[in-house]
């Protein structure tokens, strides 16, 4: 079908030609997206299960409300915000190498934001409850609550991400020339909102004045830090892996671009964690209880102790790694340390920084916490759920930008 021809197909066509590519493909994929599907199924039964049986399946209690689902929500969202990252040098400094794969910057944000919803609704005890959040119908309570807040901005933010890539796709396939009004402006929007999406997180946290680990100002910029960590570490994997898997060839230029981006991210991050290590223990006083319980152990209680020295290690290697020419020229150890800081960040903004500001309690007593199987299982679920939005979103990228020949002749 030629260029002319594609200009005629209607938007609800092109989707459903998209889609009929996106979920087609080799032994590989349906492997992959069959493995993916089994590790959801599971993650469902057991949240049916925990739903069936109540929050006591989880290793959560009144000492301890929030465990591992909202530890992965605070990094899912710091993960969509890093998302960011491609839009940034691709239009604020106009790189133009970077315009085609900005495109899967968005999918991943759109990937991570289910992910994040995913958590919030499994966090819940009783989901049937959750109209009670839905303005008009229940009481949405806004502009006074920050949940409300982060409401507006996680769903917010999936709709700029879908309404981008879906006109820059849908233009790129008819072959026109994107109308700078329909996506510049949702685009610029797109970094602010970013931004807010994590601000506010670390806002919820940092307003709730019982709890003095969060008490700080220092916490909504490690939170965009650490985003501006994962989400180009991550991008940088898809990219690599995209260049091995598909035929889409992408060039040095945007990896390159990210790398430079890790190089500084990564230094920062761990600036802003050594500047909250000293103030907390140079200052000293009953507040340094939770820090002391994170990374020494308190009362002879440690479970998370090996986890932030692990944090740490992980996140100094991949630091390293990025600051030396092999990090940018070898792309085994350019892999090793996005993985490191990936995975670093994600105990360092999950485990690290959740589970702390519970532990000792108000009422200092050391009730500590470690996920119970049915967490596991149903967090598994909900990555593998991101992972099949995540694949079916790139699959479409891929097909629309190397022109796949089904998706232009239907």
């Amino acid at each position: 079908m030629s260029s002319s021809a594609n200009h005629a197909v209607s938007y609800p066509r092109f989707l459903v030609r998209l889609l009929s590519v996106a979920t087609d493909g080799g032994l590989q994929f349906y492997a992959w997206m069959t493995f993916l599907t089994a590790i959801a199924l599971v993650g469902a039964n057991a949240w049916a299960h925990q739903v069936a049986d109540g929050m006591v399946l989880t290793h959560m209690t009144d000492h301890v409300s929030w465990g591992l689902y909202i530890a992965n929500f605070t990094f899912g969202v710091g993960l969509a915000a890093g998302g960011v990252m491609m839009v940034i040098p691709a239009y604020l400094y106009d790189d133009h190498a970077m315009h085609d794969v900005v495109i899967f910057g968005e999918i991943l944000a759109i990937a991570a934001i289910v992910v994040c919803i995913g958590f919030v609704g499994v966090d819940i005890g009783r989901p049937d409850r959750i109209w009670h959040m839905i303005p008009g119908v229940g009481r949405f309570n806004w502009p006074m609550s920050m949940l409300t807040w982060d409401v507006l901005v996680l769903n917010g933010y999936l709709v700029l991400n879908l309404h981008i890539v879906g006109y820059l796709l849908y233009h790129r396939f008819t072959g026109r020339k994107p109308n700078k009004r329909w996506y510049m402006p949702f685009v610029m929007a797109s970094i602010v909102w970013a931004i807010s999406i994590h601000t506010v997180t670390a806002f919820l946290y940092a307003g709730l004045g019982g709890r003095p680990f969060w008490n700080s100002a220092l916490l909504a910029p490690r939170f965009l830090a650490s985003a501006f960590v994962s989400g180009p570490a991550f991008i940088v994997l898809l990219l690599l892996a995209m260049r091995w898997l598909s035929d889409l060839k992408i060039g040095a230029g945007p990896i390159r671009t990210l790398v430079s981006i890790l190089r500084v991210t990564t230094v920062v991050n761990l600036f802003m964690l050594a500047s909250e290590v000293f103030v907390e223990f140079y200052t000293g006083g009953s507040h340094t209880a939770a820090a002391q319980y994170l990374f020494f152990g308190l009362e002879g209680h440690n479970d998370l102790v090996p986890w932030m020295w692990t944090s740490i290690v992980f996140n100094v290697v991949a630091a390293g790694i990025f600051l030396t020419r092999k990090g940018i020229e070898d792309n085994r150890f350019l892999v090793a340390a996005c993985v490191l800081t990936f995975m670093g960040v994600w105990i360092e903004k999950g485990m690290g920084l959740i589970i702390p500001g519970f532990i000792p309690s108000t009422l200092h007593e050391i009730v500590e916490y470690a996920p119970s199987l049915v967490e596991w299982k149903v967090t598994a679920g909900i990555w593998a759920l991101g992972g099949l939005v995540l694949t079916v979103g790139v699959k479409c990228g891929v097909a629309v930008l190397s022109g796949h020949e089904r998706l232009v002749k239907g």
